[in-house]
């Protein structure tokens, strides 16, 4: 090597060193990891996931180190997986996802195995429970070797439970071109039990064990009661109509994709049909937004101790989104008659701090609150902490987005439908996937320090399945950008 040049190389050297510097470590660590050591990484903790974490496939979502303690939302056993998210569908999605992008045969196997637990556990009346225990088959009325006609047959859309295990389903149905018959077969069972249950007026339910009879389910028009208990009147809400958690929104996107994958109408006009009610359930003045669960007269209703009759300042900003989306895939703009009146009310509702409060009495439109005892108040100074009381006000952004609707052409709206993602290799996706494989330990897990909240133990060492699930994806983007680079 000559001197000038080794003096050049040297300068070169310190030049990219001092723009390391400068620029932040994050953007030089692409040439510390390379595309086999992501591809080693993720290999090895999908193995360690599927071989030594899954149960029949299936998933929780926090393990303690060892695996001897398991947790859901409530306390698990090693028999036990759970569907509500980020369990079961949240992961077999995940290998999915990762197979699309990265082509390794391993993690189409993944899916599989996620698909072959949710269709064991899918119920007899369509979809899925929280939870699904692979030993105790007696206790509910699975589709597979089942329980008898006593066992629990509740199909839930509580949390994104039986949406998310069928769009799963779904989308590894598309993958695999409909060939699989196990899986085409419980797609199609749960899509028409799902129909089924929806009630006339457009609405469905948070739960259901049997199909509704459309003379007990009038169509009606949202309205006032002339009163309603201040206390709790502990009675079942699982029949009433439900936009609490999104139950109603999360069952419009999956109806959509649906239609979308199978191109049959039936689906779409299920989607619509909730448009309709969306429509119908819009409280007339002076509160035009929303509440959580309306009973078959189409009034606000109490559903849980801390869920009273009210409009609600939190669903209604996620029904305006999904009458929003309902408009770019129908191009009706009646979809988007009712949100410029609950803009305005929601705005006038905010609290000084420019939030909203979960719940406004009705018609007078004080904020509701409740103590730590569950007593109904207008004081939010002895609120429980497990449910927000209190919620972010997304009402600008909401206008915003309204507006570039109403300009935006026929074109412009199909592009919005199912959009794709490109993943690009940027600095930041690049030292996420070396912080994915820095932090993989020699098992193949990848630990946090955390909680098993359900046996009351702290700050231990945790496998926690949405850690999974994010380095899992930031390693199939990183090895799918790299491959395009």
């Amino acid at each position: 090597m000559s001197v000038s040049f080794a003096r050049l190389r040297i300068s070169s050297l310190i030049l990219l060193s001092s723009l390391c510097v400068w620029l932040s470590t994050e953007q030089c660590v692409s040439a510390e990891i390379t595309l086999d050591d992501a591809k080693q990484a993720m290999k090895k903790a999908t193995h360690f996931f599927t071989s030594d974490v899954a149960t029949d496939g299936g998933y929780l979502w926090h393990y303690s180190e060892d695996l001897s303690l398991r947790e859901g939302e409530g306390p698990a056993t090693d028999s036990m997986v759970w569907v509500q998210p980020p369990g079961t569908p949240t992961v077999g999605e995940a290998f999915l996802t990762a197979y699309q992008k990265t082509g390794e045969p391993y993690l189409l196997a993944a899916a599989k195995g996620a698909a072959s637990a949710l269709i064991n556990g899918q119920l007899k009346s369509g979809g899925w429970s929280y939870t699904i225990d692979f030993k105790k088959r007696e206790t509910a009325q699975y589709r597979i070797d089942g329980g008898g006609s006593k066992a629990r047959n509740t199909t839930t859309f509580d949390d994104n439970t039986s949406q998310s295990a069928l769009r799963f389903l779904i989308l590894l149905d598309q993958e695999l071109k409909f060939q699989d018959q196990a899986i085409h077969g419980a797609v199609t069972y749960a899509l028409d039990s799902f129909l089924k249950a929806q009630f006339p007026n457009g609405g469905w339910p948070q739960r259901y064990s049997s199909f509704p009879d459309p003379k007990e389910f009038p169509v009606l028009k949202a309205n006032y009661p002339e009163s309603w208990s201040r206390t709790f009147p502990k009675k079942k809400y699982q029949n009433y109509y439900t936009f609490n958690d999104n139950a109603i929104a999360d069952l419009v996107e999956l109806m959509f994709l649906a239609n979308h994958v199978y191109n049959d109408p039936r689906y779409r006009e299920a989607a619509l049909n909730a448009g309709d009610f969306i429509i119908l359930a819009q409280m007339p003045e002076p509160q035009p937004a929303w509440a959580q669960q309306y009973n078959q007269k189409m009034q606000p209703a109490w559903a849980r101790k801390f869920e009273p009759p009210a409009v609600t300042g939190g669903e209604s900003q996620g029904i305006i989104k999904t009458l929003m989306q309902i408009y770019i895939y129908s191009g009706e703009k009646k979809y988007l008659e009712p949100i410029p009146s609950a803009l305005v009310y929601l705005k006038k509702s905010e609290l000084p701090d420019g939030k909203l409060a979960r719940f406004y009495e009705l018609k007078t439109n004080r904020p509701l609150y409740f103590t730590k005892q569950y007593q109904l108040t207008y004081k939010s100074d002895d609120m429980p902490t497990h449910y927000g009381f209190i919620v972010k006000s997304n009402v600008d952004s909401l206008a915003s987005r309204y507006r570039s609707l109403l300009k935006a052409s026929p074109k412009r709206l199909a592009s919005m439908r199912f959009p794709t993602r490109r993943v690009r290799l940027t600095p930041s996706l690049t030292a996420k996937a070396k912080s994915a494989i820095d932090s993989l330990n020699a098992r193949g897990a990848w630990i946090k320090q955390g909680e098993i909240r359900t046996a009351k133990r702290e700050n231990i060492p945790v496998i926690d399945t949405r850690v999974f699930v994010q380095n899992l994806t930031n390693l199939a983007d990183y090895i799918a950008a790299k491959k395009q680079d």
